[in-house]
This record gives structure tokens, C-alpha cells and sequence, in this order.
């Protein structure tokens, strides 16, 4: 049995099927392949020659995987686009505050209110797309969350007073609120285990890519009139939405959701088109109905949610965790006030200011390509704890900097030179753990008949969080000094480290069924599970050849 157990490991490390036909080829090195037969067993030899036919198969198995890769990746792509809209009004906020201070004379706490009031109306929209993503759909709902933000930047743009402005900001804050439950709950429900974490942050990568849009917005059109230059900093975010459009008709709804309102032959076409073959598609389809069907006749999903068994607090406990994590940690009050920042620390010029904002964005958004790259080889944990230290050494030399230029102390120059470092560095480690994998960690841990709702409590906290910090940032500092609220970040940080340990799993490879199961069985807690197959799992796959 241990022979049968390394030749499985194989053929999970190939990415390939191992249940798709009678013989089935499987890729185990340069020029090396196995052949499995079910009417003899495992072959324990190698064949050096296969014959043309064996080839063209297993050649067409390779082509049905890169066919259902390509088009999970569009779909994730796709179902991304709200998030640039989020990253962009982020980005494009904070050198807009600037210009909408000088033009409609607003205070500093209307300039907090602004900013931060965004992020706490946003949990209202998360609480309804949990509802509304399970009666109209995943796809559906990204379309209510791109329609109400474009609604509420319109306003924002030709907005006369601050009150007007504020309306449109309010507006523009449900939406986003939508937009970042639905995405990566639907692009989880859509892609492969193996895969689902590099295609699950791509919603972070498109909002990192909205932040340096919006920066590059700021430096752009900073030379215009103060009264105009803010109105197109803040329009230009509403052109994505032709895009989001068309995307809806494009991409298939959520095959999971489809098993939940009992559309499975819908369910089943949309899985043909995802998975590597037939077999797979039944099998995919199976795991779904049982996770559907399990508490279907049980309480109501809030009633559930809030008297919650053991296994779903654990869970509950984990998300809700992570995301109050990924913004006490102070990243929105980097992102938002990043030129108050640099001002702070004696960049007077609005160029250079701006220049610097940029460097900050552009760095946030290559940086994310690491775990894109990562995330499904070394798994969340790992990259969680690069994140969390990384971010707290920044952010604890940040503090320092800070505090020795307000006391005078040390080169000025030298100073202004660390903060910019320790800025960059700060959201490059925000983006290699804590950025993407908040998100990935939520939409892959919670049982199908909960997931929706549970991603929306667990947003819930995320938007709290951030919208408590910029609200609060200004006059934070103000009363704290500037260092002393960036030693405090560092401090939360610290503690996130020992909250990854001890909360969160490692849940590299596994299906959200699996997920699921483990939580249940709470083995192996720091390393998700046993990372080699287990015996029931070689039965089962000797059962199936």
C-alpha cells in the first residue's frame, strides 16, 4: 500500500486526472511516463515507447487541462474588474483630498469622514450581496455592485458642496461593499483546488492595480485647476464599468450556486468547461450536492451564523480574525494618506509628493505577483508569516524615522530617504501575505450553505476596521504624534504574527469540500492536514481505475 500511496502522490504533483480514462498517462518527468491500468493494477514499468495512439490521448488530456485553465482564468479575470474600481477610488482618493480641501473648504474631519466613511458603508453592501449573491447569483450581484459605484462616482464628480460630495461617497461606498464579498467567492467556487489561490487573490491584484492607477490619475491631472483637476481624478474611475458590462455576459454563473437552487444540469455544463474531464466534472458535481445538501433543512443560515456550532465559530473565529488583521494593521492609512505622510516628513512640493505616491503604489502592485506566483507551492501560512514580520519591521522603523525627523534628530535628508523605504517596504509585505490571502483564506474556509453570508460578517470587520482607521488617522496623529500611531500599527502587527499561528490552517491543495472536513476533524491544525495521501484516499482511487 505505501507503493500505491507514492505512485498517488505522483500523480497529484502531475496536475493531472488520475481518473479520466482506462489508461491514463501521467507526466512524472522529462520524458518519463506512467501508465496505469485497471485491469492490471498499478504497472510497476515504465514504458520507454509509446505507440502514436497513447500519445494523441494523453496529449488531448494535456490540451482539456490547458483548455479549462485559460478559461477559469478569464473568468477570474473578469470577475476581478470590480476591484479596480475599489484600488482606483483608494488610490485616487488620497491625492484628491488634497485638491478638495483647497477647492470646497472642508476641515480635517470632514477630510476624515470623507475618506474613511467609504469603508464603513461598505459593510452594509456586504451584508446585503451575502443575500443577494444567493438569490440572484454570484455573477448578478458583481453587476448590482459595478451599476451602484458608478451611480455614486457620478455624483461625486459634478458635486457641488461637501454634502453632495459626501452623498455620492456614501453611495459609491455600497457598492464597493458588494463588489469585495462576491469576486472571490465566486472565483473560489470556479476554480480548481489546485490553483484556487494564485486565481482566488486576483480581486487583490486588481485593487493594487486600481491604487497605482489612481496615483498615476493624481500625478496626471495635478497640473489642472483646482477645481476641475479632483472631478477627473475621481470620473476616470467610472470607465471600467463598459468592460464589467460585457464581462457579465461572457462568463458562466457559479456551478456551486446552481447546485444550490437545484439548476444541475447548468451546474454540470459550467463544471465541463472548468474541469480536465468527464470523470472530474461528476465527481466535482457529487462533492457539491453533498456540501449543499448538508443542513438544508436545518436553521436559517443567520440563525446558524450567529448560534454557531463549534466547527463554524472556529471558522468565523479565522476569517472574521484575518480580515480585522489585514486593516488594523494601518495599510489603508498608508494608502489614503501617503502624501500627508511624506509631507509630514518634509516633502512640501505637490509633484514630488505625488511622485513618491506613485513609487508606493507602483511597488504595492509588482509585489503581488509573488504570491500569485507562490501561493499554491508554498502555501498561505508561509507567505502569512513573511507578511505579518515584514510588515511589523517596517512599520516599527517607520515609527523611528518619524519620531527622530519631528524631534530633529539625525539628517533630514537621510530621514525623508527611510521613510520612503520603509513605506514601500511596508505595503510590498502587505501584498506578498496579508493583502491577497485575507481575501483567499475567507472564501475558501467557510461549508457552501453558510459561505456567502459568512464571507459578508467576515467583510464586515474588514470594512469596520479600515473605516475606523481612516477616520481616525488624522486625529490619531495629531494627538499620538505621526510616530507614535505608526509604533502603535506595529504593535498590531506583532500580534497578527501569533494570530496566523495559532488561528489559521494551511489549506494548500485542498478542495473547499476538504476544507471543510478539516475543520471538522481539527488534525494536523498547522500544516493542513497530512500532506501525504491518506489510505481512504488510495482505496478510493484504486476503486475508481
Amino acid at each position: 500500500m505505501s507503493f500505491l500511496k507514492s505512485k498517488v502522490k505522483a500523480i497529484a504533483a502531475s496536475e493531472l486526472n488520475p481518473m479520466v480514462v482506462k489508461n491514463k498517462y501521467v507526466r512524472m518527468g522529462e520524458g518519463e511516463v506512467t501508465t496505469m491500468q485497471s485491469d492490471r493494477g498499478v504497472n510497476n514499468d515504465v514504458d520507454d515507447e509509446l505507440d502514436i495512439d497513447e500519445l494523441a490521448w494523453a496529449e488531448k488530456i494535456s490540451d482539456k487541462r490547458n483548455t479549462s485553465r485559460r478559461y477559469v482564468f478569464a473568468c477570474a479575470i473578469f470577475a476581478s474588474l470590480n476591484s479596480i474600481l475599489l484600488g482606483y477610488d483608494v488610490g485616487v482618493m488620497s491625492g484628491a483630498i488634497l485638491f478638495i480641501h483647497e477647492d470646497l473648504k472642508i476641515t480635517e474631519v470632514q477630510q476624515e469622514i470623507l475618506v474613511g466613511c467609504l469603508s464603513v458603508v461598505s459593510l452594509f453592501g456586504s451584508i446585503a450581496a451575502g443575500k443577494a449573491s444567493d438569490v440572484i447569483g454570484r455573477k448578478w450581484t458583481m453587476g448590482i455592485a459595478a451599476i451602484i459605484f458608478q451611480v455614486g462616482a457620478t455624483i461625486m464628480v459634478f458635486a457641488p458642496s461637501f454634502i453632495v460630495l459626501m452623498t455620492g461617497r456614501l453611495i459609491t461606498g455600497i457598492g464597493i461593499g458588494f463588489a469585495v464579498v462576491v469576486a472571490p467567492v465566486y472565483i473560489a467556487e470556479i476554480s480548481p483546488s489546485v490553483s484556487r489561490g494564485s486565481f482566488t487573490s486576483f480581486p487583490e491584484i486588481f485593487i493594487n492595480l486600481g491604487i497605482l492607477l489612481g496615483y498615476v490619475s493624481n500625478y496626471a491631472f495635478s497640473g489642472l485647476s483646482v477645481h476641475i483637476n479632483w472631478r477627473i481624478m475621481l470620473g476616470v474611475g467610472i470607465l471600467p464599468s463598459a468592460i464589467i458590462a460585457i464581462a457579465l455576459f461572457k462568463i458562466p454563473e457559479s456551478p456551486r450556486w446552481l447546485v444550490m437552487v437545484h439548476r444541475t444540469d447548468e451546474a454540470r455544463i459550467v463544471l465541463s468547461n472548468i474541469s480536465e474531464s468527464e470523470v472530474e466534472v461528476e465527481q466535482r458535481l457529487s462533492e457539491i450536492e453533498v456540501a449543499a445538501s448538508v443542513g438544508e433543512n436545518e436553521k436559517d443560515v443567520w440563525r446558524e451564523i450567529m448560534n454557531p456550532s463549534p466547527v463554524l465559530r472556529r471558522m468565523l473565529i479565522t476569517g472574521i480574525g484575518i480580515q480585522c488583521f489585514q486593516q488594523i494593521t494601518g495599510i489603508d492609512a498608508t494608502v489614503y494618506y501617503s502624501p500627508t505622510i511624506f509631507k509630514k516628513a518634509g516633502i512640501t512640493n505637490y509633484n514630488y509628493l505625488l511622485s513618491a505616491t506613485v513609487a508606493v503604489g507602483f511597488t504595492k502592485t509588482i509585489f503581488i505577483i509573488i504570491p500569485i506566483l507562490t501561493i499554491d507551492r508554498v502555501g498561505r501560512k508561509v507567505l502569512l508569516y513573511i507578511s505579518t514580520v515584514g510588515m511589523t519591521v517596517c512599520l516599527l522603523g517607520l515609527s523611528i524615522a518619524l519620531t527622530f525627523l519631528n524631534f530633529d534628530i539625525g539628517s533630514k535628508d537621510v530621514g525623508i530617504g527611510i521613510i520612503i523605504l520603509a513605506v514601500c517596504g511596508n505595503v510590498a509585505s502587505f501584498s506578498v501575505g496579508m493583502g491577497p490571502i485575507a481575501w483567499v483564506m475567507s472564501s475558501e474556509i467557510f461549508p457552501l450553505r453558510v459561505r456567502a453570508q459568512a464571507c459578508a460578517i467576515s467583510l464586515v470587520g474588514n470594512r469596520l476596521c479600515s473605516g475606523l482607521i481612516a477616520m481616525s488617522y488624522l486625529s490619531m496623529a495629531r494627538v499620538m504624534t505621526i510616530g507614535g500611531t505608526f509604533f502603535l500599527f506595529a504593535l498590531f502587527s506583532a500580534l497578527s504574527v501569533v494570530f496566523m499561528y495559532v488561528f489559521v490552517p494551511e489549506t494548500k491543495g485542498k478542495s473547499l469540500e476538504e476544507i471543510e472536513s478539516m475543520f471538522h476533524s481539527g488534525s494536523d491544525w498547522q500544516n493542513g492536514g497530512s500532506t501525504e495521501v491518506e489510505l481512504n484516499d488510495v482505496q478510493r482511487l484504486v476503486d475508481k481505475i
